[in-house]
């Protein structure tokens, strides 16, 4: 009587566990899934309007005292209405001819670019030499956008670009290793950009 009972409670446990140690893996892949789904969230959410109008302030106090302690001379293109500073630019040179800058308008650019730090020295991370990338205008960042409007082919233009137009909050960590930078390009980051328009296409 005592086998009669066991034997099928043993079959029934060889026929039924591969089942559960499917089911169990199952149910450990979904609850990593929304354990990274849960952290993915949670950082996410750190860094919202609160978080982002106190950096911009930071932004464009630094922006404001590298301004006055290199003697700058330009224009603040706001792009809010609440914007201080915005994207500051110098025209070092026009340049010549007529331009209709779309999202799709692809330029041909030499430029250097430089981190502002904290205390007004810069550190360069990027610098083009003999050859001259071409970007799509809507594929670079809105800092350049912004800016690179300003000047005709040919022209030459400094921008002063808070994080909010940069990279935002974002570390860059493949930005800038060539240069010095050990861990890339910092998140917040204030960018310096001296530009050369060599070619516009449409």
């Amino acid at each position: 009587m005592l086998k009669s009972v066991k034997l099928p409670f043993l079959k029934y446990k060889r026929i039924n566990l591969p089942f559960e140690i499917g089911m169990n893996r199952i149910l450990l892949v979904l609850g990593l899934v929304f354990v990274c789904c849960l952290a993915a969230c949670t950082k996410s959410s750190l860094y919202g309007p609160v978080q982002a109008k106190a950096q911009a302030k930071i932004d464009d106090s630094l922006v404001s005292r590298f301004i006055v302690a290199h003697n700058l001379q330009g224009v603040a293109k706001h792009v809010q209405l609440n914007d201080t500073i915005g994207v500051y630019y110098i025209v070092i040179n026009p340049g010549s001819g007529q331009t209709l800058f779309t999202t799709s308008t692809q330029i041909t650019v030499g430029d250097t670019a430089k981190l502002i730090n904290n205390d007004l020295t810069e550190t360069t991370f990027y610098q083009t030499n003999e050859f001259h990338p071409t970007y799509s205008i809507g594929a670079v960042i809105r800092g350049w956008q912004l800016g690179v409007p300003e000047i005709l082919t040919g022209g030459e233009v400094r921008l002063l670009v808070p994080s909010r137009y940069a990279y935002g909050p974002y570390a860059q960590p493949q930005i800038g290793l060539d240069y010095g930078l050990k861990n890339g390009l910092p998140g917040s980051a204030v960018l310096d950009f001296y530009i050369t328009l060599y070619n516009v296409t449409n």
